[in-house]
């Protein structure tokens, strides 16, 4: 295997959330998380005490545990700055690793990463949904999240155990360097009917199956799927 780069990445916070009711229509929903004083448990459906309201879109084991970047913060600060005080600390996002270090540009599809006692594989990027809308208070958030692919990343579990804040991540397998999240969040966002592109994701082994059956449906009908439902409201 060649050798790969160093990742010294600390948690910054891991964070859990209760289901509660949300928005207008009072749909369950867990985004709302809190940071954790002391060590969590990760089992193979995410953190111990962590929830979700809508398990037919959230949650599951290719959606174990959700990433988000810290660094992204301060450019939503700025790029938002009547709704600044969503983004002075961890959580806006329904995250439950919040770090410095690590973006979309710097990790790939399949990645296995060693945090505390557990092992974790980079399963997908996340799909905004509307619920960024009102969790911020910022019409359109979800689609301004797709728009820019500061999206956050989602964790299968290949082994479970501990986790604490100021643990760090070690990158013990990189299968796929050619496929960084920020590169197909471009092919599934921007470059949306690239037929090569679309055929490498689908066969990606390591990318959840869902990404990897919209791909193959892309190249198949040459149509890109419909996102308004999941980017707008409930009216």
């Amino acid at each position: 295997m060649d050798e790969l780069p160093a990742v010294a990445c600390s948690l910054l916070g891991v964070l859990v959330g209760k289901a509660r009711p949300f928005g207008r229509e009072g749909q369950q929903s867990g985004i709302d998380k809190a940071p954790c004083s002391t060590r969590v448990y990760v089992n193979t459906s995410g953190l111990s005490g962590d929830e979700q309201g809508d398990r037919r879109h959230h949650g599951g084991v290719e959606k174990a545990i959700h990433h988000y970047a810290f660094e992204h913060y301060a450019a939503w600060k700025k790029g938002l700055p009547q709704s600044r005080q969503h983004f002075d600390r961890p959580g806006t996002f329904g995250e439950n690793f919040s770090t410095v270090g690590m973006t979309e540009a710097s990790v790939c599809i399949g990645d296995v990463y060693l945090v505390g006692s557990a092992l974790l594989e980079v399963s997908q990027a996340r799909q905004p949904c509307w619920k960024l809308n009102v969790r911020t208070g910022v019409p359109g958030m979800a689609a301004r999240v797709q728009e820019t692919g500061r999206t956050g990343w989602y964790y299968r579990v290949l082994r479970t155990g501990w986790v604490q804040c100021g643990d760090t991540l070690s990158l013990l397998n990189r299968p796929n360097p050619d496929w960084p999240l920020r590169k197909l969040l471009h092919c599934l966002y921007v470059d949306r009917l690239n037929r090569a592109a679309l055929s490498e994701i689908v066969a990606l082994t390591t990318l959840a199956p869902s990404w990897r059956r919209l791909a193959q449906a892309r190249l198949e009908h040459n149509v890109v799927e419909d996102w308004s439902q999941r980017l707008s409201s409930p009216r």
